[in-house]
């Protein structure tokens, strides 16, 4: 099993209080993880912490074999990050984003291959050299998988991704992860959207005050019935 993401009893604590509890995950390429929990739970903690934007209390987090609080600069080579508002510059192009994008992970591609790479990530070719402020969330997320694709990110890093997306983008966007999962990208998406977690998870976990409080397999429940398990879990 190749393990391209690991928390090792992973935890951060803002004075008395635990946002996230010691954690023990393992991620290996090409999975699709899901992080099921209210507005609170430890989600974007747990994402921050491998990202290195916060400094963990106690254990460790690790990006393709690499410590996350020792290498910050050389995971970000390993792994993409998308927000849940991506952030990207108004006034150029989608093209143009991603060249910037794409330098600042010590990558220079030629116009023909970055157009190449929004195409593979589902962006429209008559959007690919219009500016960015004119971009729906949707499309903008468009160029945040396409600088994955460019920088051939180990591991990809979503938080709430389909919040705000109709039910077509929300469908696209699956199925792009879904392809991005079989080229060998590990996926871990902090999300409250149960329907897309069922539909592309080969795992979901469950968080609740910092605790990753169950496991699932993907597929073992329909959506009825992994609603009900989470509403149990979120009013217990």
């Amino acid at each position: 099993m190749n393990i391209v993401l690991e928390a090792r009893a992973l935890s951060k604590h803002y004075g008395d209080k635990s946002a996230l509890k010691p954690l023990n995950l393992q991620l290996s390429k090409g999975e699709v993880f899901s992080l099921l929990g209210p507005n609170g739970a430890g989600k974007s903690t747990t994402i921050n912490l491998f990202l290195a934007f916060i400094k963990a209390t106690s254990g460790s987090a690790w990006i393709s074999g690499l410590d996350v609080s020792i290498h910050p600069l050389e995971i970000r080579k390993h792994l993409a990050y998308i927000p849940e508002q991506v952030m990207l510059y108004q006034n150029l192009t989608g093209l143009e984003n991603l060249s910037l994008l794409s330098s600042l992970a010590g990558f220079n591609y030629k116009k023909s291959e970055m157009k190449e790479y929004l195409l593979e990530a589902g962006l429209q070719e008559d959007a690919v050299d219009k500016r960015v402020g004119s971009y729906s969330k949707g499309m903008r997320q468009k160029v945040g998988i396409a600088a994955a694709i460019a920088k051939n990110a180990k591991v990809l890093l979503l938080d709430e991704p389909t919040s705000g997306l109709d039910p077509k983008a929300s469908n696209e966007f699956s199925e792009l992860l879904l392809r991005l999962s079989k080229s060998g990208t590990a996926i871990f998406m902090a999300t409250h959207d149960i329907f897309r977690a069922r539909e592309i998870s080969s795992r979901i976990g469950i968080m609740k005050d910092g605790v990753l409080i169950d496991m699932l397999e993907g597929k073992t429940l329909n959506v009825i019935e992994l609603e009900e398990l989470y509403l149990n879990y979120m009013h217990g």
